[in-house]
Formats: C-alpha cells, structure tokens, sequence
C-alpha cells in the first residue's frame, strides 16, 4: 500500500468520523426541541379557489378560463365525449388509434413530418388520448407561440390526415402491446377483473389482435366524424393571455368547426355484474388477487360517506385495515389495499393483495375477514377523523395551480355533476359520522354480486379455492 493510499484512506475515515460525530451533536441537541407532529396545531385550511369564468361559444364550445400571468406559458386542457367504450363491435382499438393518428398521422394541411418539426421548433409535445369515456387532450406552449400552437392543435382536431403509413406503424406497435401483456400478469388480472365487473356492457371491451386487424383507415376517419365536433368539446385554458385574446383565439381557429349531428348518447352503466370466482392460470411465483363490486357513482347520496369507508378500509396507505391486515400483521403481500372508481353514474370498488402463491387462500380470506367483519370491528372515531382529513386535504391540494383549477371546474360540468359539487365536497366528506360509515359497510360490504379475480398458478391453489368459495371459473384472456 502506497503513502498516497494510506493518506487518503485516513481522509475518508477522518471525513466519515466528523460526519457520525456531527449528526449525533445535531440529535442530541435537537431532540429535546421535537413535537410529536400528531400533536401539531395549525389553523384550519380555507378552500376558497377563484372561480373560472365559462364561456359558450355559438358552435357548441364551453370555455373554462382563467388568467395567470405567472410565467409566459399558456395551458390548453380538453375533454371531448368520446373513449374506449363507444368502439364499434368487433373493432375495439378503434378509439385509440383514431386519438394517437390525429396526433402523429399529419393534417390535411400539413404532413406529419411537417407537424413534428413545427411542434420541435416551439419546443411543445401536445397529447391526444382516449380513456374509458373520455378523450383527453393536454397542450402547453409559450405565450409568443400561441398563434401557431392553436393553429396546429385546430387542424389536428378538425382535418386530421389519418397518414396510411402512420396507422400501419400505430398497428405495430398496439399489436406488440398486446402481445407484451401476456408478460405483465397484475396488469392482465386487473382488465380481466374489468371485464367481469362491465360484463355485457359497452365498457367491459379491450382491443385484441383480431379486432386491431380489422381496422382500417375508414374507421378512424368515421369515428372521427361521429365523435368529433365542436358540441362534444370543453376546453380549460390558463396562462399568459387575457380573456379577449383567449376567445378571439379559439373563435379564429375553432369557429368555423361546424355544429353538426345529435348530442353522443352514453351508454347506460350496468345494473349487475357476472358475479362469481374467476382465475386465470399462469405458472408465476405470486398471485395476484382481486375481490370487488359495482358501487355509488358520484351522483349518489352515499357517495362521500363510501369514499371515507374506502380510505379507511384500504386505500389509505399504512394505516388502513387491508393492508394492515395482510401486510405489516402477516406480511403476506408487498402490496394490498383496496381502490374506488367512482363516476357520475356508477363506481366501482374493490380489494387487491399481491402476494406469494402459497399465501393465495390466506390472503384472500384475510380481504374478507377485514370487509366482513366491520360489525364485530367497528370503525373507530379516530380512524374517520384521520381519513376525513386526509381526504380534504388531498383534495385541496388538487386544486393548486390556475391549469387544476379550471380543469376541475370543467371536469364537474362534464360528469354532470351538481354546480355546487366542489364546492360542498369538502364540507360533506367532514359531515361523515360513524353511524354513516356502519350503515354503508352494512349495505355495500357484502358477497352479493361479487367478482373474485385471482390470476397465479392455480393448482397450488384450486382446491382449497374451490372448498371456501364454490365452484371456481377458469378464464382465458383474449389476446
């Protein structure tokens, strides 16, 4: 060992010592001065967000605006009445590759080339994208590009090219997509789960390979034209623009956009799920696993008191009872806990757990006893007040800049939910008592309409499923 090597191994360790000295000073001083932050006490947070002004203009387009001269930027943010859900039979993919071409198959105006060059010059990245009963698009940009960025967003929405050579390479890739899925087994478990959940309904439909292939370019251009016109679109706009500016902007390069066909009719939500217990075999070390039912959409009076019921119960984090339960008391999964999807019309919630597939029963019965047993566990007054203040504050928090802002506001006018949503959400949630959760897990917590989804390697498991939980479904997915 070199001279030099010694020297700066000494260096290291001397460095290492005043480190470990230092922070023991700092703790030791510190200490003593430490509140418990449980015992913090702060004045109660004030949810006054301004309100965004809505505009109508003739041809069908809600505005929602809001002025904010923060930085040189302005956000477009939509929604348009469209998604997964209104692919027509047979053709499911239809949506997204209509949604991924307007934005990558050029104009009728421009190639697509000459699009992605333009959009690289401003240095912006607009995204078109289909949900499950939406379309969103998303689009910021500096406040001096504001002509050519509105510009070029109009003609990907109203003369979109639908490039052949585009949808070829968009076909490719969804179709290496699909065939990846096969690889992702909770992902595969959770769209199974959704499709006995939506069974016989619009929304319970996925694209496969046979239906990739069976679209062509008629079809995008079809749906394009059934789907997209200026009645079924709400913009939030934000940034550095004025309100006249913003409104001779969008009547410049969207007010020619034609008022034309009937208003989309949305497909009813279902009455009923295939209730039943469903596995899928894959000889994988770990089952996924996934218990759930239809639940209050947001238009229900039971809505708020099922949101505090689901925090407690699962989704919020540590704390909550299924993944106490199956995680820090058996440490059974490295992921449990439950979710819940609500809509206008509908909701949906359910318990999840990823575990080893030895623990496949066990941890399945652990999700029923935490749900079944919240008569003889009853919830407790410091379990609703944590999730209640959780559940206000993330909302809040939801609500922090102008673009969120404006989005929410938009977003509440095309769920259709009551104008005062927002604003009595806060309110509402801390109205919550214990009586109002005992009576939602007495009604909704039940084995009635359940779907069980358990994707792993069934003969470790199928014959202890098949004595507790009837006679099990084998599902095979459709790629």
């Amino acid at each position: 060992m070199t001279i030099r090597t010694i020297f700066i191994y000494c260096r290291i360790l001397a460095l290492l010592l005043s480190v470990v000295f230092g922070l023991s000073a700092f703790s030791d001083a510190a200490s003593p001065n430490l509140t418990d932050p449980g015992k913090l006490r702060y004045p109660e947070l004030q949810f006054n967000p301004p309100k965004a002004e809505r505009i109508a203009l003739k041809n069908g387009i809600i505005i929602y605006f809001l002025e904010n001269n923060e930085l040189p930027l302005v956000s477009i943010n939509a929604l348009l009445h469209s998604g997964t859900m209104y692919d027509p039979y047979g053709k499911e993919g239809v949506a997204e590759l209509t949604v991924y071409l307007m934005r990558t198959g050029g104009t009728q105006k421009l190639s697509s080339h000459e699009v992605d060059n333009r959009l690289d010059f401003m240095a912006a990245s607009p995204s078109i994208t289909a949900g499950l009963d939406s379309v969103q698009i998303n689009f910021s940009l500096l406040d001096k590009d504001i002509d050519q960025g509105f510009d070029l967003l109009s003609q990907m929405l109203i003369i979109p090219a639908f490039e052949q050579n585009k949808l070829d390479l968009a076909k490719r890739l969804k179709t290496e997509e699909i065939r990846r899925l096969k690889d992702d087994p909770q992902k595969l478990a959770f769209r199974e789960f959704n499709r006995m959940i939506y069974s016989g309904n619009p929304r319970s439909r996925s694209v496969s390979l046979q239906s990739l292939a069976d679209i062509d370019r008629e079809d995008l251009i079809k749906f394009h034209k059934q789907f997209f016109r200026p009645q079924n679109v709400m913009f939030a706009l934000t940034g550095n623009i004025s309100r006249d500016v913003a409104i001779n902007k969008i009547n410049q390069y969207f007010g020619s956009w034609e008022l034309s066909g009937n208003p989309v009719l949305i497909p009813s939500p279902p009455q009923s799920s295939k209730a039943g217990v469903f596995y899928i075999n894959k000889e994988i070390p770990q089952s996924t696993v996934i218990r759930g039912k239809l639940s209050p959409g947001k238009n229900d009076p039971d809505f708020h008191a099922f949101t505090v019921l689901d925090f407690i119960l699962g989704s919020g984090g540590f704390p909550s009872r299924i993944f106490s339960a199956v995680r820090n008391n058996e440490g059974l999964a490295y992921s449990a806990g439950s979710f819940y999807r609500a809509r206008a019309d509908h909701g949906i919630f359910a318990a999840y757990a990823f575990t080893k597939t030895a623990s496949t029963i066990q941890t399945l019965s652990l999700i029923d006893s935490v749900l079944d047993n919240t008569k003889i566990n009853p919830f407790t007054q410091s379990e609703i007040e944590w999730a209640k203040k959780s559940i206000n504050n993330g909302f809040i928090f939801s609500f922090a800049s102008p673009e969120q802002i404006t989005w929410q506001q938009m977003k509440r006018e095309y769920d259709m939910l009551p104008e005062n949503f927002l604003s009595t959400y806060c309110s509402k949630i801390e109205t919550i008592q214990l009586a109002d959760l005992n009576r939602i897990a007495l009604k909704y917590l039940n084995k009635e309409n359940t779907v069980t989804m358990i994707l792993g390697e069934s003969n470790k498991f199928i014959r202890e499923l098949t004595g507790k939980n009837g006679r099990p479904i084998s599902i095979a997915p459709e790629y």
